[in-house]
């Protein structure tokens, strides 16, 4: 029988390692240039901690894993027999796979909360696993990177978030736009046209604008049950134009009557303020979007969302500030804010823009080839030095012909072959080829170490 994969899993062999390692390590370097520290937690966590914390849909799509031992103990012939999936399920596992990084982050800074030092800045890549249909963009295992601060109202953390968006984005040669908007500010509209009972709705609808356009939102939001004289209140806030203060001293105004939705445009303000005249060298363009949404259930203060400027892909990363990450687990008043990198569609975007660079995509950048026992024995000390001086090499293991650990070397994108037989030996050097130049060079081994650093 052929093996197979899952369905929606996929394996990744050394060039896509190569890539999706480039991505993550840059990322990696900016969190620890902000004081970020990495944590890990287990594939597996309780059902009881991942229960009911991403709704109805959510509770669907968690993999549930069966109890070691003899599973159907605790199970009666009748309840088999009436085979009720849900009640079944929670007789029989007590475990499943994480489906976020969130909900077993909140759950950690609650049990470790006396040892942790607050604000507690930490960063976490893992899988994820959601028992979804597998389509395009869309699988059953993916990686997250998030990044939070956690025990701090401050709003200098979304200032450093956004700055640390700016900062990867830029090391990894993407142009992007970063949308900011602020939920307060969205609630505040709802209060104003007299619909805060419809706040998710409108968001919902608002949030798909750049999709369907402004007629199939207006049409949406009539389904919902707003009214025509609310729908029309709602248009020029919808489709704000000028620069970021243009816009927020328009909102402003409209929102004169709305205590919540001036603190949302005050708290928009301090961010874009400070990003303006205290941090230079942004490279960015940070856009105020009052279309932007982002699951309003969840974030209650600031929302971020980036987009890829030279080719189409949906958000590429995003987050935003919550009130109660903890509460969830009884810990009640506990503020945070966080982003997370989308992996997966970074990795999208640098493949089709072609940004990777050449040395990131290199496993070894020297093949020592194989003449033979006494050639071998000749380079074994040498390659010792070079790989003692930081370089990646290796030797052809057999005796092969030339022919084919040159096709090697070719095929694994090595860039340098050196070459001992027994006029180098003679003479105590090595030849090192260039194998896109073909240039030969008589180096000792310091000089073949210089060449190749």
């Amino acid at each position: 029988m052929k093996p197979s994969i899952v369905k929606g899993t996929r394996d990744f062999g050394p060039m896509e390692m190569a890539k999706r390692n480039y991505i993550l390590n840059t990322i990696r370097e900016v969190y620890e240039l902000y004081g970020f520290q990495q944590i890990e937690t287990p594939a597996m966590e309780t059902l009881q901690t991942l229960m009911g914390k991403y709704g109805e849909e959510g509770d669907k799509l968690l993999f549930k894993v069966l109890n070691s031992g003899d599973y159907l103990q605790k199970v009666s012939d009748q309840e088999l027999l009436e085979r009720n999936a849900l009640r079944l399920a929670a007789k029989l596992c007590e475990k499943g796979l994480r489906y976020d990084l969130t909900v077993p982050f909140a759950r950690y800074v609650v049990m470790h909360r006396d040892e942790l030092q607050l604000p507690f800045k930490r960063y976490q890549v893992q899988p994820v696993w959601r028992a979804d249909r597998p389509q395009k963009g869309r699988y059953r295992e993916f990686f997250q990177f998030d990044g939070d601060v956690v025990g701090s109202d401050s709003l200098l953390n979304e200032v450093e978030l956004m700055q640390i968006l700016d900062t990867v984005f830029t090391r990894l040669g993407v142009r992007v736009e970063i949308k900011i908007n602020n939920r307060k500010i969205l609630t505040g509209i709802a209060e104003v046209i007299g619909a805060a009972d419809k706040i998710v709705d409108i968001t919902v609808a608002i949030d798909k604008l750049d999709k369907i356009g402004i007629d199939a939102v207006n049409e949406e939001l009539k389904n919902d049950g707003l009214t025509d004289g609310q729908i029309s209140k709602l248009q020029p806030i919808i489709l704000l134009e000028g620069s970021n203060d243009e816009k927020l001293d328009t909102i402003a105004q409209t929102l004169a009557d709305s205590e919540v939705g001036l603190k949302g445009v005050e708290e928009i303000r301090f961010i874009l303020s400070i990003l303006k005249s205290q941090i230079s060298g942004l490279k960015s363009q940070i856009s105020l979007d009052l279309t932007l949404a982002r699951g309003l259930n969840y974030y209650t203060g600031a929302i971020f969302e980036v987009k890829a400027l030279d080719t189409p892909m949906g958000s590429i990363s995003g987050g935003g500030r919550y009130d109660n990450l903890t509460g969830i687990f009884g810990m009640p008043g506990l503020s945070g804010v966080g982003i997370s990198f989308g992996v997966d569609r970074i990795y999208d975007v640098l493949d089709a823009l072609n940004l990777y660079p050449a040395d990131s995509l290199q496993t070894t950048k020297v093949l020592f080839i194989n003449f033979g026992q006494d050639e071998t024995a000749y380079c074994l000390p040498i390659i010792q030095q070079v790989r003692q001086a930081g370089i990646r090499a290796e030797i052809f293991p057999d005796a092969s012909k030339m022919k084919k650990q040159m096709s090697y070397a070719n095929a694994k994108h090595i860039p340098f072959v050196v070459l001992a037989g027994e006029s180098e030996i003679a003479q105590g050097k090595v030849t090192l080829k260039d194998m896109q130049t073909g240039e030969q060079r008589l180096l000792t081994t310091d000089e073949l170490i210089n060449a190749l650093q």
